[in-house]
Order: C-alpha cells, then structure tokens, then sequence
C-alpha cells in the first residue's frame, strides 16, 4: 500500500510554536525530506524525535523526486523546510506536485508561517490581501511585479531579506507612491519587532537602524477612490515638464494630485 506524503509546518522561530499532531507525524513517518538535515535535526533532538531524515532543497530537489517517490511507495514521508510552512516561498512544490500526479494521498498540517501572524498583527485591512512571496533581486524586474500590483485594492504581503529591505521599500515607494506598511522582523523570536507607519518612514528608521533578521512586509492597498496611483517616477517626470512649461510648483503639484492619486504635498516636496 502506497504512503502518504505529510506537508509539516515547522516553528519559524519558538520551538513552542508546533502542533501535537505535527510531533506524532514526524515520530510516525518513515522519512522526513528536510531542506536542511542540521536544522530539523536540533528540533527533533528537543523533542526526542529519531525518524531518518533525507536533504530536500533548493539544489537537490529534482535528483532527490524519485528517491523520495520510491520510498512513498512503501511508506509515509514527512516533509518539512527550515521554518514554517513547506512549499510557501519554501521548496516543496515540486515534490508534491509529482506526489500528486502519481496519485499518491498528499495531507497537509496547518501550522507556523510568517504570512497570517503579520497580516492579523499589521492593522491593515484583512480581508482581502495579496501574498507576493520574495520579489525579484534587481530592481527592474521589482518594479514591474509592482507595476501589476499598483492598483489592487487589498494589503501586499511580501518576504524580504534584510539586506534587500532598503532597496525593496525604495521601490515600492517609488511605483506604489504613498502608503502604510508594517515590518515584522524576527516574528516569534528573541529580538521579535512589528513596526508600523508610511513606506518614506520606513525607509528613514530601517536607515538609522540597520535591518537585521527576515521581514514580512504588509502594504496597505490602493485607494479605492483614486482611479490610478502613478509611480514615482511618472509624477516626477511630468511635475518637471509642468515646471519647464512656466507652471508654478504649487499649481502644478495641485493639478497632477487630481490626476495621480497622490498628495499634493508629497508631490510639492519632490526634487526635480
């Protein structure tokens, strides 16, 4: 009789923070796919836990499908990353899509993520929100997923590595134009912070005060009332064409404020 292959949320931080029901899985399995056999090792340590593990990640996953697949054919595997919840931002999908597509039972646990704990903590609306994932390492290709992004209404939520946060709040600045976001850094740990205010204060306090640890990053929507936001850059173009023509910066920065959806004292402020 074939396995069935367990998706297992882990901790993201406190060790406390995983489910009954997810400690009998990893005792009762045959193997568990970690993507790094030296972090769930020091979990199933604290908890006593011996079940044979196997490396699943970033390189290795495709060479690593059909070792697994055999051994699902036989008996039950747990899969697991180093934090939270296995395929989000995470490896895990390839795995289980090939798990799926040789009709082999696939149950996933509910369990740790960064994702809901930022959202619920943000103050942002929650209704509707966007989880966007790591965007992309160069800026180009930054701004055009945002771009996409510009005009939907509900919060973004986005992964962000510390050494990218400057750059990333930069961009979002400049093509989503003014909005609210919250910074969870470390979410469950020691030094666990949750800052919330406007993306140009975010990128002054993350400047005095170097980002250390991951962040999830929640944005607030675009504003209903406003048919279109327009980036940045696009404000800054046209307020120098308004100015070059004669315009004065307080009748210009009123005129494209109409059209833009942005304040007109943020327009006003602009170096051109």
């Amino acid at each position: 009789m074939a396995g069935i292959l367990y998706i297992v949320p882990t901790p993201i931080g406190n060790l406390e923070d995983i489910t009954l029901r997810a400690l009998r899985v990893l005792r009762e399995v045959d193997l568990i796919a970690a993507e790094d056999t030296r972090t769930t090792g020091r979990l199933l340590a604290h908890y006593e836990i011996e079940t044979p593990q196997t490396s699943y990640h970033e390189h290795n996953k495709l060479v690593k499908l059909d070792r697994i697949l055999e051994k699902l054919a036989v008996g039950d595997v747990a899969l697991v990353s180093d934090a939270g919840t296995p395929g989000l931002s995470d490896p895990g999908f390839e795995l289980i899509q090939a798990a799926i597509a040789a009709g082999l039972t696939v149950v996933p646990l509910p369990g740790a993520s960064a994702l809901l704990p930022a959202v619920v903590a943000s103050g942002l609306p929650t209704d509707r929100f966007a989880f966007v994932g790591f965007l992309p390492r160069k800026s180009a290709a930054r701004r055009a997923v945002l771009a996409d992004l510009r005009n939907w209404e509900g919060s973004l939520v986005f992964y962000v590595a510390p050494h990218r946060l400057l750059d990333v709040l930069a961009d979002l600045q400049a093509v989503l134009g003014p909005r609210e976001v919250c910074a969870a850094r470390e979410l469950t740990k020691l030094y666990e912070e949750i800052w919330r205010g406007t993306l140009d204060e975010a990128a002054d306090y993350f400047t005095q005060k170097p980002p250390r640890g991951e962040f999830t990053l929640v944005v607030s929507g675009a504003d209903p009332d406003s048919e279109i936001i327009w980036a940045e850059d696009e404000i800054r173009v046209r307020l120098a064409d308004l100015l070059a023509q004669g315009e004065s910066r307080s009748s210009a920065a009123r005129a494209l404020a109409e059209e833009s959806g942005w304040p007109r004292r943020k327009i006003y402020d602009l170096d051109v």
